[in-house]
């Protein structure tokens, strides 16, 4: 009887730490196809913000919590189970797919390089969401929160405006989790499945975190600048100017980060279709930059070597979807 009671604790204790183990690789897992998605995070992080400028300081953080819920449902109820029902019947559809989302992020940061040297900034100067039909939408909403409006009128708007930010979200979303998804292709279904809701989970708290310290960043420099003490009103005050800052260096990284994963996206794109020279030059310029300089700095030239090619790449075909959709509009106005 002991015996058994024995090889039971055994086996309950085997099983432990099977479960253990597959906890850590599923996590391990998630936390490299999130980093996968890093572009698209930042991306996502700086275009955020934009729907809460006019409004009243007390419905940010509200409206913030509403986008989040949004897309926190955008992932889990519409993306995941296109994305996991795609990669058990047609998995050969997700490089197309992937290589259609990566085409989108060179797009997006091409036309944000072309709208700040032409002056073009639409709304927020975000003008590549614009292109999905729901960020200009939820930018006069933002214009038209700011304007004294009855209380039935201002949750109207509220509604308008949470609901063109999780439209824009859905886009950002589904880039997100396919290329997630990407990274973990090779995994047993249910990992698969589980390693796409921690990356939802994760990827929501962190975007919808970290927007919501950056928008009431100014309120607790305000509140600070008026506390009196000269320590808390000089700490207040540099956290109000370091605000415009701030959102513009969360800016610029967003548009480096998405014509860099873009561009990698379309590099290993077009040499999983069959198409090797694009992405083997590039590899072996980053190996001749390892090899000429050996060491930590090797490898850290070596790297940004390739991120710069993969940026360059990003950026060439941005221009060219850019000069598309801004030029045949303009033809056709002309005929």
């Amino acid at each position: 009887m002991s015996g058994g009671l024995f090889a039971l604790l055994d086996d309950v204790a085997a099983l432990a730490r099977l479960a253990a183990a597959s906890v850590d690789d599923v996590g391990a897992a998630a936390g490299r196809a999130s980093v996968k998605a890093a572009g698209v995070v930042v991306d996502d992080t700086a275009v955020t913000p934009q729907y809460v400028q006019g409004v009243a300081a007390e419905r940010e953080l509200p409206i913030i919590k509403r986008i989040a819920i949004g897309s926190l449902r955008n992932k889990l109820l519409i993306i995941l189970p296109v994305a996991m029902l795609l990669s058990q019947v047609l998995p050969g559809a997700l490089t197309p797919i992937l290589m259609a989302g990566g085409t989108f992020l060179c797009f997006e940061g091409a036309e944000k390089i072309w709208e700040r040297l032409s002056g073009h900034g639409g709304h927020g100067g975000d003008g590549g969401h614009d292109a999905s039909g729901s960020a200009g939408e939820a930018g006069d909403a933002g214009h038209a929160a700011s304007e004294p409006a009855e209380p039935a009128d201002a949750a109207a708007v509220e509604r308008r405006l949470v609901a063109g930010a999780v439209r824009t979200d859905l886009i950002l979303s589904a880039e997100i989790m396919v290329i997630a998804l990407d990274e973990v292709a090779e995994e047993p279904f249910l990992s698969r499945l589980l390693i796409l809701v921690v990356v939802a989970l994760a990827i929501t708290a962190l975007v919808y975190g970290v927007v919501a310290a950056i928008v009431k960043m100014d309120d607790v420099g305000v509140a600070l600048a008026r506390r009196g003490g000269a320590v808390a009103s000089r700490v207040g005050h540099a956290l109000v100017r370091a605000m415009p800052g701030l959102l513009a260096t969360i800016s610029t990284v967003g548009v480096v980060a998405m014509l860099w994963v873009g561009g990698h996206i379309l590099l290993v794109g077009v040499d999983d279709l069959g198409w090797h020279p694009p992405y083997e030059a590039v590899h072996h310029l980053e190996e001749s930059v390892h090899e000429a300089v050996h060491g930590p700095l090797g490898s850290v030239l070596a790297w940004l070597t390739a991120t710069a090619c993969s940026a360059a790449v990003g950026v060439v075909v941005g221009a060219v979807v850019v000069l598309v959709r801004h030029l045949l509009p303009r033809r056709r106005a002309a005929r």
